[in-house]
């Protein structure tokens, strides 16, 4: 299958309509030359009303942490941006955004993975990804996940959602900036040279 018809199918998918308060919008970016893929959780409210994928202050952070300017990380023979949910889930009450529907990695994931043939490297962002794609090598936290990121290489880097809750887990773990993104940027480099 060519990648127009996979992503015209993913485009149409209506699996989970019931569950979603605000209607289906599936948000990936798939290109058949990508070398970088980048997995993260589900599409929040801004990303759900432009369809572009980590088209918010989340991306923007994930971007710096990349080293990488938006017109790279939206090149998709360049980049593939492949959540674990495709569409928003809305929220918690009380606030924050409801986990990823479970429906969208068994039915997509493997058939996207296959259209990817030249993926170098894929980061893992958050612990939903970790999870799935890491399965019993993940630490017990996603604070130990992330600061055992090289037992991951050379496939995967595992990163915290860059969301704004992150500011705090950063402050509290220094090590990350000084340790972990310098490695991420070469290997990103790497993977993209």
């Amino acid at each position: 299958m060519d990648i127009s018809t996979l992503q015209d199918e993913i485009a149409a998918c209506r699996v989970c309509a019931a569950h979603l308060p605000h209607g289906c919008r599936p948000v990936v970016q798939i290109g058949s030359r990508a070398r970088l893929l980048i997995i993260g959780q589900a599409p929040g409210t801004r990303v759900h009303e432009s369809g572009v994928p980590w088209d918010d202050a989340s991306g923007e952070r994930l971007r710096e942490w990349l080293g990488m300017p938006p017109a790279l990380f939206y090149d998709r023979d360049v980049v593939a941006l492949m959540p674990m949910g495709f569409c928003y889930p809305g929220v918690v009450a009380g606030g924050g955004d409801l986990p990823p529907r479970p429906e969208c990695a068994p039915l997509w994931h493997q058939r996207i993975l296959a259209a990817l043939p030249d993926i170098r490297l894929t980061v893992l962002v958050g612990m939903h990804a970790q999870g799935h794609y890491l399965g019993r090598s993940a630490r017990k936290t996603l604070t130990e996940t992330v600061r055992a990121a090289d037992d991951y290489g050379p496939q995967f880097v595992p990163l915290p959602h860059p969301s704004w809750r992150s500011t705090g887990w950063m402050k509290r773990n220094p090590w990350f900036e000084s340790d972990v993104l310098p490695v991420l940027r070469a290997r990103v480099a790497a993977a993209l040279g």
